[in-house]
């Protein structure tokens, strides 16, 4: 048996993920601070962590990139070349009972890019890199996730006194996306990436990418 053929080589943990374009993220992230800007229990993902997850490959062997960026990406990965148009709709808890992060919901024109990772998904579960959720595909931005201290202290529950301790906490506010920022708008970069866990919270860089051109308006 050769080195990279043993069970213990080297893993990478992987995901594919539509990424946002600045002209949607420069004020979508200023509107971010300063809404959770006296939010202590929540820790918010830095700039360049803000996309939409297409599908999460978990630990992957190494020696597999490149056959799994092929997957993914071979011929634009049958998005026709171009980009996808979304449009933010509202800031939602996940889950609703017990909410671990807050996430803004997108509305997928024509359902464009529901589709293309439906298909992703199939090219990957049929190589044999991915097993395909029960749940339907959401896009959707997260935007903020609670700190696991807070959630242990305070119940797990950002309306359930996330600020402040015991029955007589107040539950924290919804923050709304505000009109301007529920504007629609064109994304068409592919990316596969590698996520390395750290104390602070998850790094993730970029090993494959596709652009798309823009749609024809």
């Amino acid at each position: 048996m050769s080195p990279k053929d043993r069970p213990k080589s080297p893993r990478q943990r992987l995901f594919v993920a539509l990424e946002l374009p600045d002209e949607f993220l420069d004020p979508f992230v200023s509107w971010r601070e300063e809404a959770f800007s006296d939010r202590r229990d929540l820790r918010l993902p830095s700039r360049y962590s803000l996309h939409v997850t297409l599908v999460f490959l978990g630990y992957q062997y190494e020696r597999d990139i490149e056959k799994i960026a092929e997957a993914s990406f071979s011929d634009g990965g049958g998005a026709g070349g171009e980009s996808f148009e979304l449009k933010p709709t509202d800031v939602t808890e996940v889950p609703p009972r017990r909410p671990r992060l807050y996430a803004v919901g997108l509305e997928d024109s024509g359902e464009k890019l529901t589709a293309w990772q439906g298909k992703l998904a199939e090219r990957l579960s049929g190589a044999g890199y991915y097993e395909p959720e029960k749940r339907a595909f959401w896009p959707h931005i997260t935007i903020a996730r609670f700190k696991q201290t807070e959630r242990h202290r305070t119940g797990g529950g950002a309306r359930g006194g996330a600020r402040g301790r015991g029955p007589a906490a107040q539950p924290a506010p919804m923050p709304e996306l505000p009109e301007e920022l529920q504007a629609s708008f064109q994304a068409g970069r592919l990316t596969l990436y590698k996520s390395t866990l750290r104390p602070q919270g998850a790094e993730y860089e970029p090993l494959r990418r596709v652009e798309l051109s823009a749609a024809d308006s």
